[in-house]
């Protein structure tokens, strides 16, 4: 219970910029007050006599330039943080400042600032003798070459970082990580349901907002010390409301009063959606950067095709790996989790692709190709809803394209998708 809270948490603040720059600026002033532990030992007789004006230079030169880097650093960061909003979409931005290789040389610019600033007081007020000067010197000498490593490896990121390949690429990883919460036989980690059983309290919230997380943990704790069992109505992603039933509560002793209020608190609201544990999010941020790359402005039907095999891999990958592991069990006993529903899952992602590629061959070509690949798969489920997806970018094809060589070439690309479903037909018949 508290593993799942803490480490949502966790990736909450990974993404709030402040949070390794003020851990470094602890530790800079820690090691200044640990250099001084160093007059404490039997070392003045040991450790050469650096000068006060030797290590008051080398910190002075430290502090001039990390006060430049870091203010170039910060600049770097918002251009790369524009750049991925104005080229692929600003629902990426969550994922670009939390890019641990930037946070990780801004924090170190700005901690070895303030190392070198305490550092200068300590040395003009005489706070050190022999051996904490020695031992000063020594950790000025290694925060320095710390900095250069770091500006040396930062550079190489910052080029990439905002670019839109480097964007897409977060946003895969992400979706795939979110996708891991949901195995087919312990969705959440709760116990897969599909119809909610009658005789239930519905648990609602005064609050309007999106479910970022819920913590079956929590669920489960809770359930075991009221005998009774939890069924999930609202997964992370869904927008709440006071009508909108969060979980379904079902006592197991006949009429029991139960006191709810204590289980709104495993569900966390907030205004926007994230990615940690919504998976539906990350294939819609995906498909409205492949819907930019469409847009007349711009006009990047590679991009487009790229984002569209991207998300039938991750489908694939996900269906694959459940179908191969038959080790993911149950945590929770007494939670119920509703799977997630694969047409749900195909619309976010190729709904709005087909809408406003059907203009493009190519991307036609490669839409029906892709939905053709997840087709193919033995769930059930996930292939019937590719046909139907490939069935509608089929029927808008023949609408918008009126040159008969580029309409055969979808045709057959269409062709490659597997027998169509009864809704799938309706939907292209002339």
């Amino acid at each position: 219970m508290i593993r799942s809270r803490l480490k949502f948490t966790i990736q909450h603040l990974r993404e709030k910029l402040w949070i390794k720059p003020l851990r470094n600026a602890v530790l800079a002033v820690a090691v200044v007050f640990v250099a001084h532990l160093a007059d404490g030992l039997p070392l003045q007789e040991i450790v050469p006599d650096i000068s006060t004006e030797t290590v008051e230079k080398l910190l002075t030169v430290i502090s001039a330039s990390m006060l430049g880097v870091a203010t170039f650093a910060v600049a770097s960061m918002v251009s790369a943080y524009a750049s991925a909003g104005g080229s692929a979409t600003p629902r990426a931005f969550a994922l670009i400042i939390s890019d641990g290789m930037s946070q990780e040389a801004l924090s170190s610019f700005i901690g070895a600032f303030i190392f070198s600033i305490v550092g200068i007081i300590a040395i003009k007020v005489g706070y050190f003798s022999v051996a904490g000067r020695f031992a000063l010197f020594l950790f000025t000498i290694a925060i320095f070459a710390w900095v250069v490593l770091t500006f040396v490896r930062w550079v190489d990121n910052i080029a990439r970082l905002g670019r839109l390949g480097n964007t897409i690429e977060k946003v895969d990883a992400a979706t795939r990580e979110a996708f891991g919460h949901f195995h087919r036989t312990a969705p959440l980690g709760g116990r897969p349901v599909g119809a909610i059983a009658e005789g239930g309290v519905d648990l609602y919230s005064e609050d309007l907002g999106f479910i970022q997380h819920i913590d079956t943990g929590r669920l489960e704790s809770w359930a075991k010390d009221n005998d009774a069992v939890v069924y999930v109505r609202s997964l992370p992603g869904a927008f709440v409301h006071p009508q909108r039933a969060l979980a379904t509560i079902k006592p197991l002793a006949g009429e029991a009063v139960l006191e709810l209020s204590d289980l709104l608190d495993a569900f966390v609201l907030a205004e926007r959606r994230t990615y940690a544990s919504d998976p539906r999010f990350g294939l819609i941020v995906m498909s409205e950067i492949g819907s930019r790359a469409l847009s007349p402005g711009l006009t990047d039907p590679g991009t487009a095709i790229d984002i569209v095999v991207r998300m039938a891999r991750i489908i694939r990958d996900w269906s694959v790996a459940q179908d191969g592991d038959d080790s993911a069990q149950p945590q929770f006993e007494r939670v119920f989790v509703p799977p997630l529903a694969p047409h749900d899952l195909l619309e976010d992602a190729y709904a709005a692709i087909s809408k406003d590629g059907v203009g493009s061959v190519e991307v036609g070509i490669w839409l029906q190709r892709s939905l053709a690949l997840l087709a193919h798969l033995p769930a059930p489920d996930i292939n019937e809803a590719a046909r139907n997806q490939a069935a509608l970018a089929f029927a808008r094809a023949k609408q918008e394209l009126s040159f008969p060589h580029d309409l055969e070439r979808v045709r057959r690309a269409y062709a490659s998708v597997p027998e169509q479903g009864a809704t799938a037909m309706a939907a292209v018949k002339a």
